[in-house]
């Protein structure tokens, strides 16, 4: 049986419905905050904000603080509630997602230190282009898993999970670019490999969020699709699967 939004709103216990909807809203909550953080310090970078990038930085013990609360939260559901079926794969599921999303967190402040660095130095702007491009990408595809999260919407997952190899390939192109830029201006090599690192970041929370969307799947179909090449997937297969 597929798992709906309904599903974990059905228990006779009206104190184990509470605690489930508390962890669903306590990791959006989280999302929400990384998603700023990411978003806040690719405008950092941008803008050549070095006190917005200052506050991404220095906000990235909140994120850690919020994945320590809901890991607390998860272990004490499944202390006294000893969940089953589809309510243990929820807990599952919120306990890996917390991790991916204190990782895009992390993402998100190497960004901010970078920006900082770029800031002071007062260097130019080559391939702010490319940063803002993927930057969109990566943020979408991040509002997207944790929409599909909170909705149990299984189409909505795996259009995420098929969105990371655009991500990769537009990351590819971008890092040839400034490859080829640094061999022509060797002046400008500082510079670009700060850039650099801000896509590399940007690509790694691509792949957060492809984490994200898999754990829809999982918490949906009960399916593991970790370490499965997207072009392998069977999409209309995995909506049958009862």
């Amino acid at each position: 049986m597929d798992i709906t939004s309904e599903t974990h709103s059905q228990h006779i216990s009206k104190q184990f419905n509470q605690e489930l909807e508390e962890l669903k809203t306590h990791l959006m909550a989280m999302g929400g905050l990384v998603e700023k953080q990411v978003q806040e310090a690719v405008t950092a970078l941008l803008d050549g904000d070095s006190r917005l990038a200052e506050r991404v930085r220095d906000n990235d013990n909140a994120v850690n603080d919020m994945q320590i609360k809901i890991d607390d939260e998860c272990t004490r559901v499944l202390a006294r509630r000893q969940p089953a079926a589809s309510d243990l794969r929820l807990v599952l599921a919120v306990i890996r997602a917390t991790s991916d999303l204190e990782r895009i967190g992390d993402e998100a402040s190497k960004i901010a230190r970078n920006a900082m660095s770029l800031a002071e130095a007062g260097n130019g702007s080559k391939g702010f282009i490319e940063v803002r491009h993927i930057s969109e990408h990566v943020r979408k595809m991040v509002r997207d898993a944790l929409t599909a999260f909170a909705r149990f919407d299984l189409d909505l997952a795996l259009e995420v999970v098929h969105e990371d190899e655009a991500v990769d390939s537009e990351y590819t192109t971008a890092m040839r670019s400034l490859m080829t830029f640094m061999m022509e201006d060797p002046r400008s090599i500082t510079s670009v490999l700060s850039v650099m690192w801000i896509l590399r970041a940007l690509e790694r929370i691509g792949d957060h969020a492809n984490n994200l969307a898999e754990y829809v799947v999982y918490l949906v179909k009960g399916l593991d699709i970790r370490h499965t090449d997207p072009d392998e997937l069977d999409d209309e297969a995995i909506k049958r699967r009862g």
